[in-house]
């Protein structure tokens, strides 16, 4: 079996495959401040409950935008596990070119995101991809039809925009980000809820026709991230869903580095 942990700036998430078959994920509140120790007992815990053994584990594959918290997992990896977790870092074979000015730059969700986004959606479609990842911040990726990761847009995520309203704005409550009754609110709550909601629906849609347009007119839309179930249906400029797609593409980036499986 393989380890997939994808660590980011809200979540840790680890993912369990048995081949190309995922069967079992978590999700962790990332915490900088966790030890390595922490973490193993905690994964340790995650695995008993769903009666999967560590000794299974035979590959683990790390992809991190938190650096402090990458040590860590590689620690927890090697004690816990007994295996050296590979990184998504330069260097690593992903299969994918990166035509961003300085690759280095890219993170390593949107890279992985890229590679398994190509692999489901696009590999023989003949037109670009863009990959819109619903998480801490709001990203959109564009991959060629050739399979190159091109570049894309970082905006802040929907609940960064929320929690900054509240922080910002004195008479404004903290609230959760949902789908509202109705787009013209009648209560200050209501009216912050469709501005949430609705504004980040209109953004996604504008910047995916307008990358669109910058790519030549057709690109196939693949959203993921913690709101992608509930955003992506309220706008026909995305084409699939996938929450899972940022583990996938880790378990692929594994494959690619293994001397079995080396130039898939």
């Amino acid at each position: 079996m393989l380890l997939a942990i994808d660590a980011g700036n809200t979540n840790i998430v680890l993912g369990v495959f048995d081949g190309e078959t995922l069967v079992q994920s978590w999700r962790l509140q990332t915490l900088r401040e966790r030890t390595s120790d922490e973490l193993g007992l905690l994964v340790d815990g995650l695995f008993a409950h769903s009666k999967i053994e560590r000794v299974q584990v035979r590959g683990v594959i790390l992809g991190s935008v938190v650096p402090p918290l990458t040590p860590t997992l590689r620690a927890m990896t090697q004690r816990y596990f007994g295996v050296t977790a590979l990184s998504i870092e330069p260097g690593v074979e992903t299969g994918m070119p990166i035509l961003y000015e300085n690759p280095a730059e890219v993170g390593a969700d949107r890279i992985v995101n890229g590679v398994a986004a190509y692999e489901k959606f696009g590999r023989g479609a003949g037109r670009p991809l863009i990959v819109v990842d619903f998480g801490t911040a709001t990203t959109l990726d564009a991959i060629t039809a050739q399979g190159e990761y091109l570049g894309g847009a970082i905006c802040p995520g929907v609940q960064i925009s929320a929690d900054a309203l509240f922080q910002r704005a004195a008479r404004l409550p903290r609230i959760d980000v949902r789908k509202p009754a109705r787009i013209v609110g009648r209560t200050t709550v209501g009216a912050m809820e469709s501005g949430l909601f609705y504004g980040y629906v209109g953004m996604v849609e504008g910047l995916v026709r307008r990358m669109t347009d910058e790519l030549g007119g057709s690109a196939i839309s693949v959203a993921t991230g913690g709101l992608a179930d509930m955003i992506a249906p309220e706008t026909p400029v995305i084409q699939h869903v996938d929450p899972d797609l940022t583990l996938h593409g880790l378990r692929i980036v594994w494959q690619r580095n293994q001397p079995t499986t080396a130039g898939r």
